[in-house]
């Protein structure tokens, strides 16, 4: 594989773009939105300089990652002639149905399509396309250039051919490949995301602040961020949509969203990218939200 399309400037789209780019392969960055594939660039940029700040990079390295990289506005356009696509567009089932149908019709019947999905089967995306063996998960870890996981999800009609090619592709990108079954939220977020709702449901009862809590399990448990401050982070808009997809799946009750998670999106807070979440983005302090007020 030497050509790459990823589809999504966002957060995670720009972070994949850019590990592909940086490890030697042609990426074609594909987005609606002109101003997603400005901003996608520039963070990129500002990435790499960190890394060349730190002497992870050089200067040489640092231009030929963007050299590598070119932006599409056009889906057909920037899937031309690629080996591999991966999409890592918004969190909604009905978007990645559509892309991935459209996948389809685009690229040659060899071309894997790969889903960045968090939760999403696996199984019901493949069902649109005309390829289901090619079609897998390839779940990276947000920030991307620093995490080392990425889950490779196995669809019911996956075969052990593509597997192996991205199990063997996530290693060329200095990954740590996991190898999971296709059931809602897989590994990572299956474990991760009650925890966050668990956490948000202690807030929400009036057990402790925000600040508490991250303490709490940062310094009793060793985790490197708070529950609260890592579900900012990860978006407060994307937890709410995972919690929602494991409910659907499981039908279990534990997976339900809390309702003050529920409120928090409703109201536009979404964590880092909107400036406020359980934490406030927009001032260097970053203030404690008054949780009652979403009650």
């Amino acid at each position: 594989m030497k050509k790459i399309a990823v589809i999504g400037a966002g957060t995670m789209g720009n972070g994949i773009a850019h590990v592909f780019a940086q490890s030697g392969f042609e990426v074609h960055l594909i987005d609606v939105s002109k101003s997603a594939l400005d901003r996608a660039i520039d963070t990129i940029t500002k990435n790499l300089m960190r890394l060349l700040a730190k002497d992870k990079i050089d200067e040489q390295t640092k231009e030929k990652t963007l050299q590598n990289i070119q932006i599409f506005e056009s889906l057909s356009e920037g899937v031309k002639d690629v080996d591999l696509v991966v999409e890592a567009a918004t969190e909604n089932i009905d978007l990645k149905l559509k892309i991935f149908k459209d996948l389809s019709e685009l690229t040659p019947q060899d071309v894997i399509l790969a889903s960045n999905t968090s939760s999403i089967s696996i199984t019901t995306i493949a069902s649109v396309t005309n390829r289901p063996d090619k079609v897998i998960g390839m779940h990276f870890m947000n920030p991307v250039p620093i995490m080392k996981l990425v889950e490779v999800i196995r669809g019911y009609s996956t075969s052990d051919e593509t597997y192996h090619q991205i199990e063997s592709l996530a290693r060329q990108l200095g990954k740590v490949p996991v190898e999971v079954n296709d059931y809602p939220g897989f590994v990572a977020n299956r474990i991760l995301m009650p925890m966050i709702n668990e956490a948000i449901e202690t807030l929400y009862t009036g057990v402790a602040g925000v600040k508490e809590i991250d303490t709490v399990m940062k310094l009793g448990m060793g985790h490197p961020m708070g529950p609260l401050q890592l579900a900012d982070f990860i978006g407060l808009d994307v937890c709410l949509a995972i919690l929602n997809v494991m409910y659907d799946g499981f039908k279990n009750p534990k997976y339900a969203p809390n309702p003050l998670l529920v409120k928090m999106v409703e109201a536009g807070k979404y964590g880092v990218k909107s400036g406020e979440g359980f934490y406030d983005y927009s001032q260097s302090k970053k203030a404690e939200i008054v949780a009652k007020q979403f009650r």
